[in-house]
């Protein structure tokens, strides 16, 4: 099975990226449409909001404040389905966090995990950009930036 794996640093305190990355107003800056929504506790259900048409679910499956969050996809696109978002933080010297990005169980390297990868790597410049800058992109445009 592909994987879909990001390694890069960002100028901020773990803290600061947890909240961008496991919070529902976080998410909402980079991610999603609208603010996620979903309690901070593994087994926990959250909703995802990319616009009408998607809809998506999935549920917690690792929450360490600070350190990690990870959520398994339960109602997406088929290829979605099943596959695991993971984001773990370990603090740097000199201020700075380094993530590592995974997005794994795909099923096979088909066109839809290759635009899915392309989309990873941009919403997560947004990510960085949010984070050390306070910058945000409309919803409609991130994928133009």
């Amino acid at each position: 099975m592909p994987d879909i794996l990001f390694d890069f640093p960002v100028a901020a305190t773990p803290d600061k990226v947890f909240e961008a990355v496991a919070t529902p107003d976080g998410l909402t800056r980079w991610w999603t449409r609208t603010p996620a929504d979903g309690d901070p506790a593994v087994g926990a259900a959250w909703g995802f909001d990319f616009g009408p048409k998607f809809q998506w679910q999935g549920v917690v499956r690792r929450f360490e404040p600070g350190q990690a969050v990870e959520w398994e996809l339960t109602k997406a696109d088929p290829d979605w389905r099943g596959t695991r978002v993971r984001v773990e933080l370990e603090a740097q010297p000199g201020g700075l966090t380094w993530v590592r990005f995974a997005h794994e169980g795909w099923a096979d390297g088909g066109e839809h995990y290759r635009i899915s990868a392309y989309c990873w790597a941009m919403y997560l410049r947004l990510l960085k950009h949010w984070v050390q800058r306070g910058e945000t992109v409309p919803y409609d445009r991130r994928l133009e930036i």
